[in-house]
């Protein structure tokens, strides 16, 4: 019937809220129509494919919300398909909160920043933990080949909405990877002017020995 992700995220509260604030009555027009932003397309996909890291929010059963940073080789959040996200969980810190969580409540939302090029996307899903052991054409899908690390168990991500936010207000930033082809003709200029420099004190010390 609507815009999905906006169908899950404005309860009663929000939509009072927007009412209040004056911005009801736009959002109301997204309330409209067939369901879209529930299957992710080329440009969702593309976008996720290039992610090195992710946060992903969950809850507790005390209703206390909790954010967790995600990180990796570039795309090894993998879209599986259209309605589908997965990642092999590698082993951090041990204190199990999002597994915890997610065990008791799967509804999870995550928030995949771009900085450079000022884009997010957010997607609330539904999480399902993976015996990796257990589910090896699985496991060859999500484990990333050559990265250092270990992975304890398969998660995949039933995507039930997604939304794009505006570039307001996000400053951009650049990785080191994103950074080297733009830096290295400078890079160069300052090799060649270390070297030159080298050359006339070596010159220069000449002459003062002669």
């Amino acid at each position: 019937m609507t815009h999905r992700f906006l169908e899950i995220a404005t309860t009663p509260a929000v939509r009072a809220a927007q009412e209040a604030q004056g911005s009801r009555r736009a959002y109301a027009r997204q309330e409209e129509g067939a369901p879209h932003h529930d299957r992710l397309g080329d440009s969702e996909a593309a976008f996720i494919a290039s992610r090195d890291s992710f946060y992903m929010a969950s809850v507790s059963e005390t209703g206390w919300p909790y954010l967790q940073h995600r990180g990796g080789p570039p795309g090894f959040l993998r879209v599986l398909d259209e309605t589908t996200l997965g990642f092999a969980d590698l082993r951090g810190n041990r204190q199990y909160l999002s597994l915890g969580n997610l065990s008791a409540d799967d509804r999870l939302c995550l928030f995949l920043m771009d900085y450079g090029r000022q884009a997010r996307l957010k997607i609330f899903g539904h999480a399902r933990f993976h015996d990796l052991a257990a589910e090896p054409g699985l496991a060859r899908r999500l484990i990333v080949p050559g990265y250092r690390a270990v992975p304890e168990r398969g998660m995949t991500i039933e995507v039930e909405g997604f939304d794009w936010n505006c570039p307001q207000h996000i400053t951009p930033r650049f990785s080191e990877a994103e950074l080297g082809p733009a830096l290295a003709p400078v890079r160069q200029r300052l090799e060649e002017l270390e070297a030159e420099n080298a050359r006339l004190r070596a010159e220069l010390a000449g002459r003062v020995r002669s």
